[in-house]
């Protein structure tokens, strides 16, 4: 019997065209970011430079403050938990200080990292009080689950913009946080993307509305949150800014390094003095929100 050429031509073409459809589906499922095979290239890019210590100048100051006041309000050392730490800078810092932390982070080699610093950190080789979990933070429920006592402060930085569903956590945050617990959320902002390349020139990279940074090496979100979506999840959740900080509100939008520009303690001691100012911290790369729930 004689094999219909059409016929196969045409099944041919229904399968092509199945294939893209699924790679096309594949390509849109969005998952948890994890740096675990790029956690040099993070370390380097990120906390490298004059970027990350501006970003750890801000979050300090924000921070160290708060916690230092509530501590001795309470009269004890805080029970600080970090998801999607990363490197965890800040949470180590604050251990230093005395204080309980769980650290947490996807990626084994981030944590590695971070449990490096940490024993370097040590002063007098005196343990840190510190418990780290290497999962997602979806996981960390159930690892808590024989920890009565709640959390007096939450700190997730730079990680809403590279989970799947951003929103979720929340709920997390609600379970994991006490009544008079603090949230400290640092996430990079949509709006600087916009903003620096306009003053770069990038024009057709803004006309271009399907573009996206390399999903395996580039460090720039493709699906970051905006500083509005990010507050109507707070007041959702009942909670009440008390900070509102940018960080990185000019240094990254100066092409010509001239005058004050060459010198870094400088450039970090103008960060820090416009960053909590309008409208200055709204062009912050990345902001940082601490809010405190409502009883």
């Amino acid at each position: 019997m004689p094999t219909n050429p059409q016929y196969i031509n045409n099944s041919d073409a229904v399968n092509s065209t199945e294939n893209v459809t699924v790679q096309a589906l594949k390509e849109d499922v969005r998952t948890d970011r994890s740096f675990d095979a790029i956690a040099d290239h993070f370390e380097k890019k990120v906390y490298g430079g004059l970027k990350g210590d501006i970003r750890l100048a801000v979050l300090r100051r924000d921070l160290f403050e708060y916690c230092a006041q509530t501590s001795h309000k309470l009269g004890r050392p805080l029970r600080i938990l970090d998801v999607g730490a990363g490197l965890a800078q800040i949470a180590i810092e604050l251990a230093t200080q005395g204080h309980i932390l769980v650290i947490n982070d996807i990626s084994a080699n981030m944590l590695d990292k971070a449990q490096e610093r940490a024993a370097q950190s040590s002063a007098n080789d005196e343990k840190l009080n510190i418990t780290w979990y290497v999962c997602p933070y979806q996981e960390l429920e159930e690892k808590l689950a024989d920890k009565t006592e709640k959390f007096d402060l939450i700190m997730c930085h730079a990680l809403l913009e590279w989970l799947a569903e951003p929103a979720a956590v929340m709920d997390f945050f609600d379970q994991q946080l006490s009544d008079n617990g603090a949230l400290s959320l640092c996430f990079y902002n949509p709006a600087s993307f916009d903003y620096r390349n306009l003053i770069m020139g990038n024009f057709n990279l803004l006309d271009n509305t399907e573009y996206k940074a390399d999903s395996k090496k580039s460090l720039t979100p493709n699906h970051p949150v905006a500083k509005e979506e990010v507050e109507a999840w707070l007041q959702a959740h009942d909670y009440q800014t008390l900070i509102a900080s940018g960080l990185r509100v000019f240094h990254d939008y100066s092409p010509l390094k001239r005058g004050g520009h060459n010198d870094p303690e400088a450039v970090i001691r103008m960060e820090l003095r416009y960053s909590q100012l309008d409208p200055y911290k709204w062009l912050g790369r990345y902001l940082h929100l601490l809010a405190t729930r409502v009883s």
